[in-house]
């Protein structure tokens, strides 16, 4: 016997897809903040949360390959190993702060001014491109009442040491994206991506000068 399938609705599944654009909007929002300021701060120095000391010791101790190789799995990230089905338990079990039975997993944001430049193009939809990582959760939480939208959705690079962009951004859960960058930040990983932004931000700044000099000649010579 099969179960008739629920007939679809027109209004819900409208309602889901501006539901599923408003967080997609966010995370690039969050997105482009933190670039912001990485470009602006050294990242040795930012503060993303409040208990930036307890979830630093926590991702490490739940995740001790992270300092293995120099720490390479946080320089580089496995997005097939973080959402694999020993990849999601041990994140669970990060975020319930209950004890991992399984073996090491092989992988492995203050306000700021807005951003004075978009991102590079990233997926049209990043919940949908990366919905297989979201990933929901069961009471009890270590990390519910600490962390607002501990469990909403987030943009983050692959490659520590590269800027945003489609092939180095996957979608995680707002905690997973703390534990990681908080991380990188505190063991100098982001400093390349520091040095990048800055270096980016000076070349556009001089080209905007070039062309603000360019337009005021020319309507110096219009009005010869």
């Amino acid at each position: 016997m099969t179960t008739a399938s629920k007939p679809f609705d027109p209004n819900t599944a409208q309602n889901a897809i501006e539901i599923e654009k408003q967080f997609a909007v966010k995370a690039v929002e969050q997105a482009q903040t933190y670039w912001n300021l990485i470009e602006k701060v050294p990242p040795r120095e930012l503060k993303l949360t409040k208990l930036d000391d307890e979830i630093y010791e926590h991702t490490l101790k739940t995740f001790p390959e992270l300092a293995e190789n120099d720490h390479a799995k946080l320089i580089k990230l496995d997005e097939d190993s973080m959402k694999s089905p020993e990849g999601k338990e041990r994140w669970r079990a990060f975020i319930e702060s209950l004890p991992s039975l399984l073996s090491p997993l092989r992988v492995l944001h203050n306000p700021s001014p807005p951003l004075h430049r978009p991102l590079p193009p990233l997926p049209p939809s990043p919940l949908l491109a990366y919905a297989s990582v979201t990933i929901h959760f069961a009471p009890p939480f270590r990390y519910k009442k600490k962390i607002t939208d501990y469990n909403f959705g987030s943009l983050i690079r692959t490659d520590a040491r590269q800027e945003y962009g489609e092939n180095n951004t996957i979608f995680v859960t707002r905690i997973q994206f703390y534990a990681i960058e908080i991380a990188r930040n505190r063991l100098g990983l982001n400093d390349a991506a520091h040095e990048l932004a800055k270096a980016e931000a000076a070349k556009e700044r001089a080209q905007k000068e070039k062309e603000a000099k360019e337009a005021a000649a020319a309507a110096k010579k219009s009005k010869k």
